[in-house]
């Protein structure tokens, strides 16, 4: 979307050059991808200067030059040959000096040499008005008034200002800025200033009853409105009605089409001026098409109707898709005497399937989609019917028609000031958050304990809720005014939960940055892969058998996921998901939100120098154990896995709660997933994971002086003997030395006697007050080796 400087400040009063509106534009949210200049003529009148001429004599070598000297208010006068007719001394001229390039209005710009013309020097050009561009006469040089000062630049003689136009990456939410008018309000509430509307306090209509308007449907179109303009002369619109057009892209046709262009670009508001001789019946039908009705639009297209287009229509023809585009019968021409002037609301939605099934997309069909204002209607209506009166001459023959059965309402609801600090990070003042509301055209209707009631104008079209008005808020206040990592402080009573946003992307960054890809996949899947299907929550009226049942796990999406890649010869694969599982509970559903990560394939892929390093369980344990010192959750217990997923792996609990469960997946379900080779995965309960980190506190430690020691111990036990309980045994049997257990390695197998496993724990030893020595490890390696045989009926393996 193009927007004028120029024409911007008939809106807002304002000093800022070009280059600080555009920052000011992109901090509001009204990204300003470009910034050009446009000419009022080529070249701006660059290297001209107004001069005198002191002398003029004939060219003793031609008929028809003239050689003059010329006092442009330099050292020396210049002198210059000439072929004007028209050219004496005394004259006041504009003058192109040497090195000036020109730009004429027909054909190539040419640079201005010294030269000798027919043996005399000439030291620069004598101009006529379409030799630069500012006429099209060529009769002669142009000769201007006596009090023209000598020396003056052309373009400040002529007052010629360049204009600027700002390329604005307008986003779809967006509709209320698609004008000038949008983008001044969006300014003036930046500058905390007002805005000027265009005035059309000199219309006065006459009372002749307006053309009778008709609407079959006034969901589609639930404001119409219309006047007549008669007596109108077609033909070239002014000047600089042109320029402002050409500035942003919009090529003039004539003096009414022009007006309709230029108010749609003003105010937002898209209009159709009709042909009125032209209308059937003297008379406006909106209806939608009748079935198998043809319409040839203003391109010459002849276009087959769908029975929910809307159409503009008169008694007895189509005459414009409404909203979309105008057609080849109904629109002004050079012969045009009477215009209908139509300045409509339509439905967003019946615009944009109409323009989608037609594949027409205009500025008109832009703004509709996306929702204009339907309090603008009337004024927009006025001001482009005093323009027209102006331009093309004739009067307002009729009464305005206004088709509006159904009023369309602000938007009301409540804004808590301390929900805005909330979202935002930052604790804004009150008053000030008031003051943006107000600038932004917003009315306050109540205020009570904190709590704002508004009333949000027709034509903000997303800002319909407390969270819409939070952005608006920090639009205005400005995104570059809030620190980044700020932290809201206890006094804006939030709530001491973790922000669930910021978590996730803490860890989606740590694993992103440890080589992993995010996958996004579908809720929906086969009922075969429930573990529980006595619970499983089954779709009504499926797609198909594959996506009939909603998700009990995120295991069988990471698969299907894994084998997809694996067709298509990529094997090493790191993958994470955040996603929701559902199971039936009672008389309702249970909702859980997980986050699940898998490896499979190389850790390393082969090189010259070495061979492929496969991924294993501890690949997958690093990762976990990562994302929670990343969250910094401790004091969880180790237990073994559930077999329903897994061959092995381990669980951390706390507090009763499984915060993750990870491990090799099992033969079966790889099977079933179509998966080759091991894949290693982990299912965090998210939820369980947000509690954890909200009743965790960071405290601090020295660090140790004295060594620690590492002892490792291979046990062997009954199968059903946890990690969790032989860690808790140890924990018992030395509180004060021994500072981590882990378990690195768990095995079982046809080595092994029947019912038994085997597992190798590593202990790690410290004092933070002395050195162990052997003879103090010792003791504590048997104590524990006597517990677990008491205890658990373990064996040591040697």
């Amino acid at each position: 979307m193009n927007i004028s400087y120029t024409w911007l400040k008939d809106f807002i009063q304002t000093d800022l050059t070009p280059t600080e509106l555009s920052a000011i534009l992109t901090d509001i949210g009204l990204e300003v991808e470009s910034l050009d200049v446009v000419e009022r003529v080529p070249g701006g009148l660059e290297g001209l200067v107004i001069g005198e001429v002191k002398t003029c004599s004939q060219h003793p070598n031609a008929d028809r030059l003239k050689v003059t000297t010329v006092d442009i208010g330099a050292d020396e006068p210049l002198h210059i040959v000439c072929g004007a007719p028209n050219v004496a001394a005394g004259q006041r001229v504009v003058v192109a000096t040497v090195g000036t390039t020109v730009h004429p209005i027909n054909g190539e710009p040419f640079k201005i040499n010294k030269s000798k013309i027919r043996g005399e020097a000439s030291e620069g050009m004598i101009c006529a008005e379409d030799e630069i561009g500012l006429g099209a006469g060529h009769d002669g040089i142009m000769v201007l008034d006596a009090s023209a000062p000598i020396g003056t630049p052309a373009s400040t003689f002529f007052g010629l200002q360049d204009d600027y136009v700002f390329e604005i990456g307008l986003t779809p939410n967006r509709a209320d800025a698609a004008s000038h008018l949008g983008v001044a309000r969006d300014v003036a509430a930046f500058l905390r200033s007002g805005y000027r509307m265009p005035d059309v306090s000199a219309f006065a209509a006459e009372r002749a009853q307006p053309l009778p308007v008709t609407v079959e449907d006034t969901v589609a179109c639930p404001r119409y409105t219309s006047l007549t303009i008669s007596g109108v002369q077609v033909g070239e619109s002014p000047k600089w009605l042109r320029e402002r057009l050409i500035a942003i892209g919009v090529r003039p046709i004539n003096n009414v089409v022009d007006v309709t262009n230029y108010v749609l670009h003003e105010l937002g508001q898209p209009l159709h001026a009709f042909d009125a001789d032209r209308l059937a019946g003297d008379k406006v039908i909106v209806r939608h098409a009748k079935a198998d009705e043809s319409f040839v639009t203003l391109d010459g297209v002849a276009r087959k109707l769908h029975p929910e287009d809307l159409m503009i229509c008169d008694a007895e023809k189509p005459l414009c898709i409404a909203g979309v585009f105008g057609g080849m019968d109904s629109g002004v021409t050079e012969s045009t005497t009477r215009v209908f002037l139509e300045s409509a609301y339509f439905n967003p939605v019946s615009v944009r399937k109409t323009s989608k099934r037609h594949g027409l997309k205009t500025d008109a069909s832009f703004r509709f989609e996306r929702g204009t204002d339907p309090e603008i209607t009337v004024l927009a209506l006025k001001r482009a019917a005093l323009l027209i009166t102006e331009f093309a001459g004739g009067q307002i023959s009729t009464a305005v028609s206004d088709h509006y059965p159904n009023p369309a309402q602000p938007f009301t609801f409540d804004v808590r000031f301390d929900g805005i600090r909330r979202l935002v990070g930052k604790a804004i003042p009150d008053g000030e958050i008031k003051t943006i509301i107000e600038a932004l055209g917003i009315a306050v209707v109540a205020e009570t304990d904190g709590v704002l009631t508004v009333q949000v104008p027709r034509y903000k079209v997303d800002v319909t809720r407390e969270v819409d008005m939070v952005e608006e808020v920090l639009r205005i206040y400005g995104y570059n005014n809030i620190e980044i990592g700020r932290q809201i402080k206890a006094s804006l009573n939030t709530s001491p939960k973790p922000d669930k946003e910021v978590v996730q992307n803490q860890v989606a960054d740590l694993l992103i940055g440890n080589g992993f890809r995010e996958i996004l996949s579908n809720s929906l899947t086969k009922f075969d892969y429930a573990d529980e299907p006595e619970r499983a929550v089954r779709i009504l009226n499926p797609l198909s058998t594959d996506l009939d049942t909603l998700r009990q796990s995120l295991l069988f999406s990471m698969l299907e996921a894994m084998a997809y890649n694996q067709k298509r010869k990529h094997a090493d694969l790191k993958f994470y998901e955040f996603g929701h599982t559902y199971r039936l509970d009672g008389e309702g559903y249970r909702e859980r939100q997980h986050l699940a990560v898998a490896v499979t394939g190389n850790r390393l892929p082969q090189q010259w120098n070495h061979a492929g390093k496969p991924v294993s369980f501890y690949d997958i344990k690093a990762a976990v154990d990562a994302i929670l010192r990343r969250l910094n959750i401790s004091g969880w217990q180790e237990s073994d896995v559930p077999a329903s997923h897994y061959d092995y792996g381990v669980s951390y609990e706390r507090g009763g709660n499984v915060l993750v469960s990870f491990g090799a997946v099992s033969r079966p379900i790889l099977a079933k997933a179509d998966v080759a080779g091991d894949v290693y995965y982990a299912d965090f309960d998210w939820g369980a994971i947000l509690k954890a980190i909200r009743k965790n506190k960071i405290t601090y430690r020295e660090v140790a002086k004295y060594p620690a020691v590492q002892r490792d111990l291979s046990l062997l036990v009954d199968t059903d003997v946890t990690f969790g309980m032989l860690k808790r045994i140890a924990e018992r049997t030395e509180r004060k030395l021994i500072k981590a257990i882990s378990v690195f390695d768990v095995y079982k197998g046809d080595k092994l006697p029947v019912g038994k496993k085997s597992y190798a724990l590593h202990f790690v030893l410290q004092d933070d007050e002395k050195t162990l020595a052997d003879k103090q490890i010792d003791a504590i390696v048997k104590k524990l080796i006597a517990n677990f045989e008491k205890e658990a009926g373990a064996a040591v393996r040697s």
